[in-house]
């Protein structure tokens, strides 16, 4: 079951809130957790006993993790040294069991997929362990709330991913109130526009291409479809994010932000700071500064950052595109760091020249999107070749890059808009107006109509 499906929509959902509501507050939290397994089942049922036993697992690790001795004088001292060397080598054993357990199945344990939610729900879970052990937060003791934690459905499948101190206070106490389900809705409504209206739609130009076959395809088309590509998986995975969020409202938490309008950017540096910001804030704070981010001089920093996007590589899959999309990555954010360091301010764009850096963007961001796509390597050799005009083509079409536009030129010109901040600032000023609350009812019944005549489309970001 996925946020964009008619059952969702209009059986669990609703069901879920009625009975959610008539919960009383100190079993709400039991109701979310079930509710949350009904979910996950309804996906992917041959892996719902995979996570619960993780969720069980990590709870008492937690548990230990966060135990010190309580000893006076000299005894204190060695049995807090021993310890101290005990916890290290628990946290050492859970990160090694769930990074294993992970790294199995992007290998291709089991049915050769990936179950749902798992690379997300692991970080979340590493994320809460390591942060017990630094006594950065305070062990969970219920295991119906850190249970709660892990599962919660509306951000179970992908993401954000949830630092526990943010939710803590909410899994004690939280508001359900008709203002906060009136609220999720309209921040839900926008996220389902984006996934059904835009992402589904533009993905449809991807597929055109792949069926006519990379050989045949105009170079201005291929730019074109990366172009359609680019904003598909932006507008599929910051639908499902927003969607999370307007969920988490309704439920009375207050999740993550995941994206900040990354195609506003002036440099793949900044995009990654604005795109999947939990997944960049995760391998921030538990990977690059552990390893000592940029304090220990320029090589080091070089290759802290190439650690980190290695890492980045694997977490989205281990065919070699990845690796060739993570290294692609990193080489550009090292280059404009170095320029950066080069040029100081002298080489700031001024005036008209402003927009060099975003062009700059919007050119190798989908390069590096195809590499991301396409996992063959020769027919990504082949695209990157049509891109470049380098590769010969095969009975192409000259004109077919004009029909693509006429057919989804109203639809690149919409995604580019709601790539900007203008249409965050437009719903943060009407949401509230009738004419705004009308607007959203509409727009969420055709999403319906839409998801009932074509059917539903899966979340890209489910596959990793």
């Amino acid at each position: 079951m996925i946020f964009s499906s008619i059952e969702f929509l209009l059986c669990f959902l609703p069901l879920f809130l009625l009975l959610y509501g008539i919960t009383p507050k100190n079993m709400k939290n039991g109701i979310l957790f079930c509710a949350s397994l009904i979910f996950y089942a309804f996906g992917e049922p041959d892996y719902l006993l995979l996570l619960l036993v993780s969720v069980v697992v990590n709870y008492f690790l937690g548990l230990h993790l966060a135990r010190g001795a309580r000893l006076k004088g000299k005894d204190k001292r060695q049995k807090k040294s021993k310890s101290d060397r005990k916890r290290k080598n628990l946290l050492a054993a859970a990160v090694l069991g769930n990074i294993g357990v992970l790294a199995l199945f992007k290998c291709g344990i089991g049915k050769g997929e990936l179950p749902i939610g798992i690379s997300f729900y692991t970080f979340q879970i590493l994320s809460y362990l390591i942060d017990v052990y630094r006594g950065e937060e305070r062990k969970e003791t219920s295991f119906v709330r850190f249970a709660t934690y892990i599962t919660m459905f509306p951000q179970l499948l992908s993401g954000p991913i949830v630092n526990y101190g943010e939710v803590r206070e909410a899994l004690y106490e939280r508001e359900f109130s008709a203002k906060n389900i009136q609220d999720g809705l309209k921040i839900f409504t926008v996220g389902l526009v984006f996934k059904v209206l835009l992402a589904d739609r533009l993905g449809l130009l991807w597929r055109e291409v792949q069926v006519t076959g990379f050989e045949s395809i105009s170079t201005p088309l291929a730019w074109i479809a990366a172009f359609a590509y680019s904003l598909k998986l932006y507008f599929d995975f910051y639908g499902y994010s927003v969607m999370a969020v307007g969920l988490g409202r309704m439920l009375g938490f207050s999740l993550p932000e995941n994206f900040k309008n990354p195609y506003m950017a002036g440099s793949v540096r900044e995009f990654y700071r604005r795109w999947h910001i939990t997944l960049g804030r995760w391998f921030c704070r538990y990977v690059y500064i552990p390893l000592g981010g940029s304090r220990k001089g320029g090589l080091r920093t070089v290759l802290n950052l190439l650690c980190v996007w290695l890492l980045t590589s694997l977490w989205h899959g281990g065919s070699l595109n990845f690796l060739i999309w993570g290294m692609m990555l990193w080489a550009l954010i090292v280059m404009e760091r170095f320029m950066a360091r080069l040029s100081g301010e002298r080489l700031v764009p001024q005036g008209a020249f402003k927009i060099l850096p975003h062009l700059y963007l919007w050119f190798v961001i989908p390069v590096s999107w195809m590499c991301f796509a396409i996992t063959d390597l020769s027919q990504l050799g082949i695209y990157l070749g049509r891109m470049f005009g380098v590769v010969e083509g095969i009975q192409v079409n000259s004109g077919d890059w004009e029909k693509a536009l006429a057919n989804y030129g109203v639809l690149f010109a919409a995604g580019c808009i709601a790539c900007t901040p203008a249409l965050q600032k437009l719903f943060r000023k009407w949401k509230d107006s009738v004419w705004g609350m009308l607007l959203l009812i509409v727009l969420f019944w055709i999403c319906v109509w839409r998801l009932r005549v074509e059917g539903q489309n899966p979340f890209m970001y489910l596959n990793f």
